[in-house]
């Protein structure tokens, strides 16, 4: 059945984000990566039409080849992020040609103080036809990926990396440990990143609820550039931080389970927020 939308939910779900939103901390996030966004047209709605207005966001986002017709996008704070360079990379299948799947997302941004960032923002091809059956996909995502990295580490090893998204894989998967070599050491040995979503994995901690199990589908990694800083911007967290309030939850009768609140569940409309849980960390300037 077609979800049926109309300009109250699709205002009330606009209001929902933007609290969210607004609950990661007593400020605005200076910048924020969304998944599954339609068109430009929403981000431009949330980010002049609710709340987050005053935080003069400004907009990356690029229309993907994906089948279902949803992208990822990039909201940033103009005063404090000035965005440099921006491409959209593709993710193809050589033996199959009608593959399409959400590009990467690249960002190259200055935050203000004359630090560089680079952030990947990935949505991953989904495990709807099976975890295995499906792998070889994801394993593509993390290639392209890994390449562009080891491209940003060649020219520069201190290089300041952010990855986040959803990618339908777990810290332990083999696209996210052995392909893009995000690992659970802080030692960053030849270029390794760090997941700073696999401790929260390890401790049953998740972003989606599949079945009654928790999992984090939703992850962010580092470059050791911005875990250990010999100046300017420096992750502040060890890990990053799942956003979890009660009103963002429900609990499902049938498993008994507390569930992240969804705006549908198949044609109903619940008027939630989201069906993950949202992922924060936060980055301070070093001056050592």
């Amino acid at each position: 059945a077609e979800k049926e939308w109309n300009s109250k939910k699709y205002n009330e779900k606009l209001k929902n984000l933007a609290k969210v939103i607004r609950a990661f901390d007593k400020d605005f996030p200076i910048f924020l990566g969304m998944a599954e966004i339609e068109n430009r047209v929403v981000i431009e709605d949330l980010i002049n039409k609710t709340q987050l207005k005053e935080a003069n966001y400004g907009i990356v986002h690029h229309q993907s080849p994906d089948k279902r017709g949803i992208d990822v996008g990039f909201i940033y704070r103009k005063n404090y992020f000035n965005v440099l360079s921006e491409k959209a990379m593709e993710v193809s299948l050589e033996d199959n040609e009608d593959f399409s799947t959400r590009d990467i997302l690249y960002v190259k941004g200055e935050l203000k103080g004359n630090d560089i960032v680079h952030v990947f923002l990935n949505h991953w091809s989904s495990r709807r036809a099976g975890q295995k059956e499906s792998e070889h996909k994801r394993l593509k995502a993390a290639s392209v990926l890994r390449a562009k990295v080891d491209e940003i580490l060649a020219d520069n090893e201190d290089a300041k990396i952010i990855i986040m998204g959803d990618f339908n894989d777990y810290p332990t998967n083999k696209s996210v440990y052995d392909v893009l070599r995000a690992k659970d050491s802080r030692k960053f040995k030849n270029g390794n990143l760090y997941n700073m979503a696999y401790n929260l994995e390890k401790e049953d901690k998740g972003t989606y609820n599949y079945r009654g199990d928790w999992g984090m589908l939703d992850q962010m990694i580092i470059s050791r550039g911005i875990f250990n800083a010999d100046s300017g911007v420096e992750v502040t967290y060890k890990d990053c931080k799942v956003l979890r309030k009660d009103w963002m939850l429900y609990k499902d009768k049938k498993y008994n389970e507390i569930k992240p609140s969804k705006s549908y569940g198949g044609p109903n409309y619940y008027g939630g927020y989201s069906d993950h849980l949202p992922i924060y960390s936060r980055f301070a300037r070093e001056e050592k």
